[in-house]
């Protein structure tokens, strides 16, 4: 019996040493057009998909991207057990895309968020710099309600158009990453890994969860709904935690495709 005991007392000190499991998603979710560009791949035919998705991954928090209010109103509706923080990018309320945070509300807890354009004015709607779109990071401090420790998770999505503006974007968003509590930053980058522009993230201490961890994907991320290419521009940069797994969760939700882009996943521990 003394030996049992030993045992778990010994497997629950471990635990505590090597960290809780976590799961996060980035997705972009494409936006719902009002005049149905996307066809068959618009959201009405995919939006019970991207409900499945969520259910059956159980992330404890989700960075989406893209989403307009109706969207975020639908998936409130099917998702009672999370929660989301986000303001639209054109009026800091309700107009425009959301880089919009959803979290368990049985596994994480809120406990300070911010919203910084990312322009040469982060503390007001603005538009950045040579951007076509105004873009902002989503910045949430998050208490795991297990263990009680501490992470800031941050979402954005870098302009599609402007050098510049990705370029100064990541700076503005390395500049606002906190020194004192482990971080994982997620979003659309709208580029590829080895763009110089990373090097802002990689000056704060910010890793790619791609390489840090040998179950990894390198998928292409952006999938043009099977109608192009693709490319790999959907990036996790993770502090201060050690990353399990990286997957591309371009799996059959039940329906061919639930964006244009595939959203990705990690396991980190914390």
């Amino acid at each position: 019996m003394k030996k049992l005991m030993f045992v778990i007392v010994a497997l629950f000190f471990l635990q505590g040493a090597i960290g809780q499991e976590m799961k996060v998603i980035s997705f972009n979710i494409r936006y719902n057009s009002w005049n149905n560009i996307d066809g068959e791949n618009g959201w009405i035919y995919r939006r019970a998909a991207v409900v499945r998705m969520v259910d059956e991954e159980r992330p404890a928090a989700i960075g989406l991207q893209e989403a307009l209010i109706d969207q975020l109103r639908y998936l409130d509706s099917c998702l009672p057990a999370y929660r989301r923080v986000g303001v639209g990018r054109d009026d800091g309320k309700e107009e425009g895309e959301f880089m919009a945070v959803y979290y368990d509300t049985t596994r994480l807890k809120p406990t300070a968020c911010s919203f910084k354009w990312l322009s040469e004015h982060p503390d007001k709607v603005s538009l950045g710099w040579d951007a076509a779109c105004r873009r902002y990071v989503t910045i949430v401090r998050f208490r795991n309600l297990s263990s009680g420790k501490v992470f800031d998770f941050m979402n954005t999505h870098l302009d599609h158009v402007g050098k510049t503006a990705r370029a100064e974007g990541c700076k503005l968003i390395a500049s606002l990453v906190s020194e004192d509590v482990p971080v994982i930053l997620g979003g659309d980058m709208n580029s590829t890994i080895d763009d110089t522009i990373f090097q802002a993230f990689y000056n704060v201490g910010l890793g790619v969860a791609r390489d840090m961890t040998s179950k990894t994907s390198r998928v292409n991320t952006y999938n043009a709904f099977g109608k192009g290419e693709g490319s790999l521009i959907d990036h996790f940069f993770v502090r201060g935690m050690r990353v399990d797994r990286f997957r591309t969760l371009d799996g059959d939700y039940g329906a061919a495709y639930i964006s244009d882009h595939y959203p990705i996943e990690i396991v980190v521990r914390l």
